[in-house]
């Protein structure tokens, strides 16, 4: 997304401090309204179901949507793999116990706390 077009839209569209395009004031992200776009939600329905949103809002954001597909595809797919980096990233770093290990680790916390003759 150009710079110079989100200028054109503020505040109706922002960049907040993380990266992310959010709707006017709200913290609803561009994602989200193009989501649940896609999948059939009136702006109304959205209003409705993110009460921070204000409807002409909803409105103007879909039409960028419908006007620059490009870019706000290649923001989302930008956006989409920043996040599964993160993931991978915190997986690496705080690897997931197998099943296996959880179950075994909380049956010796139970027999742990088990009273005495038991």
């Amino acid at each position: 997304m150009d710079e110079h077009e989100l200028n054109e839209l503020r505040p109706l569209l922002r960049v907040d401090q993380g990266g992310a395009v959010r709707v006017g004031n709200s913290r609803v992200g561009l994602d989200l309204v193009v989501e649940q776009y896609e999948n059939g939600m009136t702006p109304e329905d959205m209003v409705r179901a993110y009460d921070t949103l204000i409807l002409a809002d909803v409105y103007a954001v879909i039409a960028y949507y419908l006007r620059h597909r490009d870019e706000v595809s290649t923001y989302l797919k930008r956006r989409k793999k920043e996040a599964e980096d993160l993931r991978a990233k915190i997986e690496a770093e705080h690897p997931r116990g197998s099943r296996e290990a959880l179950l075994a680790r909380r049956s010796a916390r139970e027999e742990a706390d088990a009273p005495a003759g038991q």
